[in-house]
Order: structure tokens, then sequence, then C-alpha cells
């Protein structure tokens, strides 16, 4: 071996050498980039997070700032047919101040004058869309007699809504509230649970997840009889083609066969009732948030369920309007039935005095049984209308308040005596 060919060897080592350094260097600097790429994501989600937050108590502060107490006029500035005996009422501020925000799934409440009624008649209905700064929709379903009861009235004030009241004519309304709602500071995958018009909440959960961009995985299931019974299904179908990969959408027809089902490609329809069962063929876990509303019979047996797939039930949310309402208490019919006869409920405000009845079911029943006046709303324990002060005596819940009085009252329409009562009424 030459000089030359210890010098080209020499030559291709130090050539080697440097080619080594070099690739560990890039290696260790690609290493280093990706690291603080990561590092940056983490830190850009986490300021999204801050930001998301620090947005939602701002907003929460604006609707303090901007709530009202007792009653606010407002106008029906609009009122549109949804098919399904539907109707849609927007409601603008009669003062035309600002109104407040809300959370996507709470409601309104309205105190109603209908004519030959001696007291205002107080119902809760759902806002149906996301937060407005110009006005505020509900979507009312008209109410017919009950099926096995056909000569009965249909609902007194669903039917007013949709007979009485106009565009143009001013209604009674209590501020937004209500404790069913999305948390939307939080992007977990959630679950919707919708039967008939218990649509209406999940509509607006759905829209405010819609605005903010569909940041979370979503599924609604949507139960009805029919084809005659959907409602909203161009404007549901219109979300499912526009974000297919984040929104999936099932309808549940209990009253189809699997050949009598719509073909939509945007939405997957099933021949059965709305279920657990059905959940966990579709689902990927039962690791979700779950918002329920509809009928009083689906209701219990979805959140039963939920339970007994494991799902805990802080993850399970509901709303009810009704004295048909769900109840996460177990002992709840042992609670009314344990309520002695031998009680007496006295109404300060009213001079009246009378046994209890275990019969009645709560004390607002009991108590306008006797025609005493205790104006009321939801009857299920979440509107606060029929909270009354207690001036002596002690009482029991049959469930727990969706909105908790002050210490020192009671929600009537949830409640019942565990001694003998006095209450401000």
């Amino acid at each position: 071996m030459g000089i030359e060919d210890v010098i080209r060897i020499v030559g291709l080592l130090i050539v080697a050498g440097v080619a080594t350094d070099l690739g560990l260097a890039l290696a260790s600097r690609f290493r280093r980039t990706a690291y603080e790429r990561d590092r940056y994501d983490l830190d850009l989600e986490a300021l999204e997070e801050r930001l998301m937050t620090a947005r939602v108590r701002r907003i929460d502060r604006e609707r303090e700032s901007e709530s009202w107490n007792g009653i606010r006029k407002f106008r029906v500035a609009r009122k549109v047919d949804e098919g399904g005996d539907i109707t849609s009422f927007y409601f603008e501020a009669h003062d035309a101040k600002p109104i407040p925000s809300y959370q996507p799934g709470q409601y309104l409440t309205f105190s109603l004058k209908i004519p030959e009624q001696k007291r205002p008649e107080v119902r809760c209905y759902s806002l149906s869309d996301k937060a407005n700064p110009y006005h505020y929709r509900v979507s009312i379903k008209r109410v017919p007699p009950p099926r096995d009861v056909p000569d009965a009235p249909p609902g007194k004030v669903s039917n007013f809504m949709h007979d009485n009241v106009q565009e143009g004519d001013i209604v009674d309304c209590l501020a937004p509230g209500g404790d069913f709602y999305l948390d939307t500071a939080h992007k977990g995958p959630i679950v919707l649970i919708a039967g008939g018009i218990g649509l209406t909440p999940m509509v607006s959960m759905l829209n405010a997840v819609e605005e903010r961009g569909f940041d979370r995985d979503v599924w609604l299931f949507y139960g009805v009889r029919d084809q005659n019974e959907p409602v909203m299904m161009d404007h549901l179908g219109e979300i499912a083609r526009q974000n297919t990969e984040r929104f999936h959408f099932h309808m549940c027809y209990s009253g189809l066969e699997e050949s009598q089902l719509p073909g939509d490609p945007d939405i997957t329809c099933h021949p059965e009732r709305v279920s657990v069962d059905l959940f966990k063929r579709v689902l990927p876990s039962n690791n979700f948030d779950y918002y329920i509303c509809g009928p009083p019979p689906m209701m219990d047996s979805v959140t039963h369920d939920l339970r007994e797939w494991g799902v805990p039930d802080a993850h399970v949310h509901f709303e009810s309007f009704g004295p048909a309402s769900v109840s996460k208490t177990p002992q709840a019919e042992e609670v009314a039935a344990g309520a002695e006869t031998a009680f007496k409920i006295s109404f300060s405000k009213s001079g009246e005095e009378h046994p209890w009845d275990p019969a009645a079911g709560n004390i607002l029943a009991f108590a306008l049984d006797k025609d005493i006046d205790i104006p009321s709303g939801c009857r299920a324990g979440n509107c606060g209308t029929c909270v009354s002060a207690i001036k002596s005596g002690e009482i029991e819940y049959l469930k727990p308040p969706g909105q908790a009085p002050d210490d020192g009252s009671c929600l009537t329409c949830i409640s019942v005596p565990k001694s003998d009562l006095v209450i401000d009424a």
C-alpha cells in the first residue's frame, strides 16, 4: 500500500467521521425539534383550554349581569311551524334591552294568563337553539288528549300557545334557568339522547357544538314512532353532512320495520326504540357523558340501564318536566308511602289547616287540591317556581332538587311532610 492509498483511506475515515458527527447532530436536532414541537402543541392546547375557560367564565359573568329577577315582558317576533305538531316561537325583549345568554340545554319559564283561569299557568320550555343576543327560541309540541282517554282535555298550555299566542303578542317570562346543560368548557365526547319533543334541548347543545367547530365527538340518538314525527330533520341532516367525522346521527323508529326505514347516507336508522342495548352495539365504549330528555318511560329505562352498564351517575344528565319525571332516588316511593296520614299541613297565608293525605303525592298537589294557590312550573323540582318558606316542621324530598332552594324553604312539587308542617302559602 502506497502513501497515496494511506492518505485516501485516512481521508475517507475523516469524511466518515464528519458525516457520522453531522448525522448524530442532525438526529439530535430533529429529536429536539420534535420535542419542542410536541411541547409547543401541548402548550398551545393548554392555552386554548385556558382561553376557553376564561371565555366561559366571562360569558357567565355577562349572563349574571344581564339577567333579571321576576317577570319580564317579551314579544313574539316569529312563529314557525316545524311540523309534527311542533311550533317554534322566537321571543324578543319588549323593552329592547340586552337579554342574557344561557347554557345550551336550559329553559325559559312562562307565566301565561289564560282566559277564564283564576291564576296564571306557569310552564317551562327548553330553549331550542344556541345562545343568540337578539332573541330566545323555544319549540313547543301541541299535546293531544291521552291515547287511552281520547275524551280527556288536551294539554291546556301547549294548545293555548299554538292557537292563541300570535306574532306581536306579549308574554311574561322568567330568566333562563336549569341545571341540565352542556359543559362547553370541556371537549370530551358526548351522547345526546332524545325522545319526541325531548329533541329541543339537544338541538340547543348540538348547535352550540357546531358553532365551536365540532371540537368534540357527538352521538345523537333521536327516538320517534314513525316518519310523521321527526322534526328539524333538514337542519339535523345538514349538520350530519357537514360534520361526518365527528357527528354520528342515529334515528330510532319504534313503529317501523327494517324495509320501511328512510334512506340517508349521513343518518343511520334503526327499527327499534332508543336503548342501552343499541348503545352497546354502536358506541366504541361507555366512556361518555350522556344527556337525556324525553318521555319518562324512556328516561327511566335508559338511566337504569346505563347504571347497569357501569356508567357513573355523575356522567348521566337528564331533563324532564311534569309530575311523572324520572327520579334518581331509588327510595322515592318509600319516602312517599312513609309520609304518615297523622301529619297536618297549615297554610299560614290562606289560614287553612288540613290533615296530610299521602295519596296527593306531594305538597303542591295537596295544596292545589285544597284550592290553595301555590305558583308552579315544571313540577319536577327544576324551575324553583313552587318554592315556599317553611315556618315550622320538616319535609323530605322525593328526588334531589334540580335547583335547591334557600335554607328554610322547600320545593313543594317534589316534597312531602316528615312532621306537622306550616308553610307560607
